[in-house]
């Protein structure tokens, strides 16, 4: 049955009709269908910038994804090929082995790995990172969830605490003129920051007003960042900050970055990564990118403090 066909049915019938369908299927064949109609969906989600639509096929792809990941490790548990080799008649060249290729299923070896590994990833992981990704509106993709078991640059040494490094603070507070406000901090932070008013975990900066000039590197756990990003931006418009220099992780298809780029005034794409300190003072290995995005009137002299750190754009 194409559980994805019909304009009568509603975002929601699909939902539900694509989960009972990859309940009901057993084989490689069946999961792939669904798969693939899924990135199809995908496709025509993004295309008619239907956001609901986007997230059920990218709910239903990751899944399908991981339940063929599920056979396909069975497969190789219980004896069966689903590899290209198998006996091979040395006379005709001609396999003699009935059982599915991946040639066949139409995987390649690398979806074949990537799917395995994200059938391995814990069931009670995996539905926390499709729930927190969904929360951000971020798409869930398989890379994305494999990363979910590998360390990030907060806890890279199971130290949960990292600082920005000196000199991205010195430039912003030239930048800027000073620090007034850091939101997201804690006491060993302040030392570099040295801002006048800073907020811990503990006294929550969501609950408390800014003010000033804001330097901010929020926490990188979600719901957190989104939660400190999106504040930033409303306190921004709503006047209650003057200036704001801002260090998150490249993440430029989330909803909550496309709302800070649409709102700064500039922002530099930091080249290679940021080396955050950890609490010993020893440099951490940050997993992807970084960009410092920066709100207030005075581009031309964040450009001057910034450059040096990576190509400045500035939003039109």
């Amino acid at each position: 049955m194409d559980v994805f066909l019909g304009e009568e049915m509603t975002n929601l019938v699909k939902y539900e009709a694509a989960r009972h369908a990859l309940q009901e299927a057993h084989s490689v064949d069946e999961v792939k269908d669904i798969r693939d109609k899924a990135q199809a969906m995908l496709a025509y989600g993004k295309q008619a910038k239907d956001t609901e639509l986007i997230w059920i096929a990218t709910d239903i792809k990751i899944r399908a994804e991981r339940k063929a990941g599920q056979l396909l490790l069975e497969m190789r548990i219980n004896g069966e090929r689903a590899t290209p080799l198998g006996n091979v008649n040395p006379k005709t060249k001609v396999s003699n082995d009935t059982t599915p290729t991946l040639s066949s299923l139409g995987i390649s070896r690398d979806q074949s790995s990537r799917w395995q590994k994200l059938a391995a990833v814990p069931e009670k992981k995996f539905e926390q990172a499709v729930a927190a990704a969904k929360e951000i509106q971020a798409e869930v993709t398989t890379a994305s969830m494999l990363r979910i078991d590998k360390p990030h640059v907060s806890n890279n040494s199971g130290e949960n605490e990292w600082y920005t490094p000196p000199e991205y603070i010195d430039a912003a507070r030239s930048a800027m003129g000073d620090i007034d406000c850091d939101p997201a901090s804690s006491a060993i932070a302040n030392k570099t920051v040295k801002a006048e008013i800073y907020f811990t975990e503990k006294e929550n900066g969501l609950a408390n007003k800014w003010n000033g000039r804001v330097w901010m590197n929020p926490p990188y756990a979600q719901p957190l960042c989104q939660q400190f990003c999106s504040a930033l931006v409303e306190k921004y418009q709503a006047k209650e900050i003057e200036q704001a220099c801002v260090l998150v992780n490249n993440a430029t298809e989330t909803v909550w970055q496309q709302e800070m780029l649409s709102a700064c005034a500039a922002v530099c794409f930091v080249k290679g990564r940021v080396r955050f300190i950890d609490i010993a003072g020893n440099p951490g290995a940050p997993l992807q990118g970084q960009v410092l995005l920066y709100f207030g009137n005075s581009v031309t002299t964040f450009k001057k403090h910034f450059e040096s750190f990576g190509l400045i754009f500035v939003p039109i």
